[in-house]
């Protein structure tokens, strides 16, 4: 047995890890007597978000939708997911402060950075594209303070910070030592997409890896995030909420909560409703994505394989009938083949929302006006 008193090979890397936590430690702390300026959320605008009528200023349904959906849909767009604010400042340091409104930081498929954290990114106006700067993590219910990045040069940058995609928060304040103001709202119409965890964002490591917040960027383009996690289920009540809306595009994303015969009894349905206020905006229909053990687990491939094949029947329907403006992303465009790209056969790490974003985007980009190429 190897002694105690002997050193080991492992004791260099264990210091070096406790220097490096150390200095983590002290970078996420908000120095109390440094100069900063606190700005309430509430006086930026809030993106993201399709109603302003809303019983929270970080919620996703307006205040009446919680007497017409369903109690567990309700309680899921309270979830930030997909909101966020943007700011222009020249300051030399960001910090945030903010409160959760549901009690846990973590799931068990999916970190607290994701679940309950802050996602900072700054516009790269050389590279004409937004790049991560940096990610607040939450150690504490209900509140956190940290300084989310310092010692930035000093001039002035166009920022964007996304909300926690499965926590709602109650309260939000954005620190900078130096001035702070809003930025201009982007006339263009939104893309909206309505689904379920996926589009929710499980189980991205961070606010800006789920899917629709990287459309987003790589689409430049506001897009709206209505995914309910589990509940995603095309119901008529949500389809006549997402009717008040005026998109550029709706995007469907719902196969994963729905059955082959749910696929048929209620889809069809809910476009309708779409298209009553709606005839020509573009609608984008999304196939299941295909289960990354379903190569041997067949019950699963039944379930992504039985839907997909339902759906794609339905938009040939439709699109026989006369609907051009229907669209179809296949299953095969979604994720990858390797098996690498989710949590648990269903949900997607960054890869797999990488993947989705990437396999969607063409389609988007065709529809909105723009080219089909990769970005990087």
């Amino acid at each position: 047995m190897r002694s105690l008193s002997k050193p080991s090979i492992f004791s260099p890397l264990l210091a070096g890890l406790a220097v490096l936590a150390l200095v983590h430690s002290t970078a996420r702390a908000v120095d109390d007597e440094a100069d900063w300026t606190w700005t309430d959320a509430t006086e930026l605008m809030v993106r993201g978000q399709a109603w302003k009528d809303t019983a929270s200023p970080f919620d996703r349904f307006p205040s009446r939708a919680e007497e017409v959906v369903r109690p567990a849909v309700w309680y899921l767009s309270r979830d930030a997911a997909g909101l966020y604010v943007e700011f222009i400042t020249d300051a030399s340091a960001v910090a945030a402060r903010w409160t959760l409104r549901r009690d846990r930081l973590a799931l068990p498929h999916m970190p607290a950075t994701g679940v309950s954290g802050l996602d900072l990114y700054v516009r790269d106006h050389d590279e004409n594209r937004w790049r991560w700067l940096a990610n607040g993590r939450p150690a504490e219910l209900p509140s956190n303070e940290v300084t989310l990045v310092n010692n930035l040069p000093g001039e002035e940058r166009h920022y964007r910070l996304y909300l926690p995609l499965y926590n709602g928060i109650t309260s939000l304040e954005i620190g900078t030592l130096g001035d702070l103001r809003d930025s201009l709202e982007d006339p263009r119409k939104p893309v909206v997409i309505y689904g379920t965890s996926i589009t929710q964002g499980a189980s991205a490591s961070r606010p800006g890896m789920a899917y629709p917040a990287i459309l987003g960027r790589q689409l430049n383009r506001p897009v709206i995030n209505l995914g309910f996690s589990g509940n995603g289920r095309a119901e008529p009540e949500v389809a006549e909420l997402l009717a008040e809306l005026d998109p550029a595009v709706y995007v469907l994303d719902t196969l994963p909560n729905l059955s082959g015969s749910q696929v048929t009894e209620r889809m069809e349905a809910f476009i309708a409703i779409l298209r009553r206020e709606h005839p020509e905006v573009p609608i984008v229909l999304v196939e299941n994505i295909v289960y990354t053990n379903a190569f041997l687990v067949s019950n699963r491939a039944e379930r992504h394989t039985d839907s997909s094949r339902q759906l794609r029947a339905l938009w040939e329907k439709l699109r026989n009938e006369g609907d051009r403006n229907l669209y179809l992303i296949p299953a095969g465009e979604l994720l990858g083949d390797d098996g690498e790209d989710t949590v648990d056969g269903t949900h997607p790490t960054d890869l797999g929302f990488n993947r989705m974003a990437e396999g969607m985007r063409p389609v988007l980009q065709v529809i909105l006006g723009g080219s089909a190429g990769r970005r990087r």
